[in-house]
């Protein structure tokens, strides 16, 4: 181990709260279009917030970019199963009559 994998990463408290004040907003927002008839857009904004606060809380809550290898592969491997997922859920409801 060298002194960069030693090292604690500590993030300030101001940084941790400005990430909760933008979940808490994120989450607001998805509420408030979820009232909303936009057509094809009320089903792509939830994932795209979504995405955002997923962002979020693996960078600064999580810190899986300080975590070893695996541990993004494994995330990347459920990213991957959501996004399939995802387009398979876009795919039944936009041929669905």
């Amino acid at each position: 181990m060298d002194a960069k994998e030693t090292k604690e990463r500590i993030v300030g408290a101001p940084t941790l709260f400005a990430v909760w004040a933008a979940l808490l907003g994120l989450t607001w927002l998805t509420v408030d279009l979820s009232g909303k008839g936009m057509a094809i857009f009320v089903l792509a904004a939830p994932f795209l917030i979504a995405s955002a606060k997923a962002f979020l809380v693996v960078d600064y809550f999580m810190r899986l970019k300080y975590e070893p290898s695996i541990f993004r592969y494994i995330f990347l491997i459920v990213f991957g199963t959501i996004a399939v997922v995802s387009f398979l859920v876009y795919q039944d409801v936009a041929y669905r009559q």
